[in-house]
């Protein structure tokens, strides 16, 4: 609530357009699922490589043990909703605000912001992540590609990751609750 908030109170955020066949504008739709398809591989070869290095086991098992833990439909929920606001806010208001460097600024913020979560899987994948958003917001104009990659990336991160790391989620859910 709090991103939503802060990104439309900010003024009106506009959705983007791309250049389609023949020169018309259109929405971006296609090339921004592409693009969370895209970018959910290259995160799923890195997963391959994580699970191999310990302390990056640890981190993301820590990360998916919160969506194994509940219902699937208000986990999915949450986390496409927070994607939704998080772009809203970091491509909406803060890039609008950041008129000198907006793609520098709003990469910058957006990885400062996850190191909140003391998590270092969430603040590697934010900065190429907001990297990728960010850019997409130049390109485009508007926040519906940005809005849709970062839906796209975090519905399938969250279905075909924790398969990955069903031990360490297993271990990190045993070491909660004791």
């Amino acid at each position: 609530g709090t991103w939503v908030a802060g990104g439309l109170a900010s003024g009106p955020l506009h959705l983007g357009r791309m250049f389609g066949r023949g020169d018309q504008l259109r929405r971006p739709v296609v090339t921004p699922v592409v693009s969370g398809v895209g970018a959910f591989g290259a995160f799923y070869a890195a997963a391959l490589v994580a699970r191999r290095i310990p302390v990056l086991e640890r981190a993301i098992g820590s990360v998916l043990s919160y969506a194994d833990q509940g219902s699937a439909p208000l986990v999915l929920t949450t986390t496409l909703a927070n994607g939704l606001a998080e772009e809203v806010f970091f491509r909406g208001a803060l890039y609008a605000a950041a008129a000198d460097r907006p793609v520098l600024v709003s990469t910058v913020v957006y990885g400062l912001a996850t190191t909140t979560t003391r998590n270092p899987a969430l603040v590697l994948a934010s900065v190429p992540m907001g990297l990728i958003f960010a850019q997409q917001r130049r390109i485009t104009g508007g926040i519906q590609a940005p809005m849709l990659t970062h839906v796209v990336w975090s519905a399938l991160m969250l279905r075909y990751l924790p398969p990955l790391f069903t031990r360490q989620i297993v271990e990190e859910r045993i070491s909660g609750t004791e």
